[in-house]
């Protein structure tokens, strides 16, 4: 773990100087792997995503490429420039929630199809690399209870028992479409209100009924340990969600894109779900539970 560099909470501006922000190659930059520079790996503000960023980066240290953290960096609103920009330089990404980021009509569909699409919308600079079986989508979840007293097994359902309801969700699920915007022009579900609520405490909003249905994902082990209803979604409106490296093409040499691309050959989503149920509810550190994973999986 010598190469490992760890840039976790450092302020953004001093990550620009750090990787080289304006040119990773012009002379003293940090272009990434191949010029003695470290391949940065971003990952968004919640548990699942930090642990990936840990698995995908670690297989890379493994691979023998130098690489460097940025966690917890907050929405897709917030980072996508970032990877654009080439300050980091590999994000763990979802294929059908960055198509639906870049291309707001883009349509719903199965894995193949959205990358396709998705290849097409990418600016020239981004690429994506082989995406995982694993799986996790957002969702609306209800608690059992909730289920129950308005016969709800699926999104469709919701329309007239949402008026009754406040929905809890990070603040960017309002203004998706893979959203709020998508579940009222798609089911024509409408929630008393919305309530922005953070990702770790959104589980507690529910049990605690201070919102009444949640937008968690599919992966999260919470949803089991408590018994919740995850409804279904008939007209696919959240689409595939595949996990799916998000690269910056010049930062990321064909050793890191072999490591990121066995990683993504032995992804699964019970796997994961098994891994952020070690993160979430057992509270192990996500680098170690990164590390025993690949190890397992003889990639590391």
């Amino acid at each position: 773990m010598r190469n490992r560099i760890a840039l976790v909470g450092l302020p953004l501006v001093l990550l620009l100087s750090a990787c080289g922000a304006s040119d990773p190659y012009e002379e003293g930059g940090s272009g990434g792997e191949g010029d003695g520079g470290a391949v940065v790996v971003g990952s968004a503000d919640f548990p699942e995503s930090q642990l990936l960023a840990e698995i995908y980066g670690r297989a890379m240290e493994a691979a023998g490429v130098e690489v460097g953290y940025q966690l917890g960096i907050g929405s897709r609103e917030v980072y996508y420039s970032q990877i654009e920009s080439g300050n980091l330089a590999v994000f763990p990404e979802y294929n059908g929630a960055i198509l639906a980021y870049l291309d707001e009509d883009a349509p719903s569909g199965p894995s193949e199809e959205t990358n396709a699409l998705l290849e097409e919308a990418l600016p020239e600079e981004l690429e994506i690399l082989d995406s995982s079986a694993a799986e996790n989508k957002d969702s609306v979840t209800v608690t059992r209870e909730t289920a129950d007293e308005f016969g709800l097994t699926s999104l469709a359902d919701l329309t007239e028992a949402s008026g009754e309801m406040v929905l809890g969700g990070p603040p960017e699920f309002e203004t998706r479409q893979q959203g709020v915007v998508g579940l009222a022009e798609t089911y024509g579900v409408e929630f008393a209100s919305f309530r922005s609520v953070d990702v770790a405490l959104l589980t507690q909003a529910l049990l605690d009924g201070d919102v009444q249905a949640a937008n968690l994902f599919t992966t999260d082990p919470q949803i089991a340990a408590n018994g919740f209803v995850v409804l279904e979604d008939p007209e696919n409106l959240f689409g595939a969600q595949n996990v799916t490296p998000l690269v910056n093409s010049d930062q990321v040499g064909p050793q890191a894109r072999e490591a990121l691309d066995a990683v993504s050959a032995a992804l699964t989503t019970e796997s994961l779900t098994a891994l952020n149920e070690r993160v979430i509810i057992d509270n192990e550190n996500a680098a170690d539970v990164a590390q025993e994973w690949l190890a397992e999986e003889g990639l590391a």
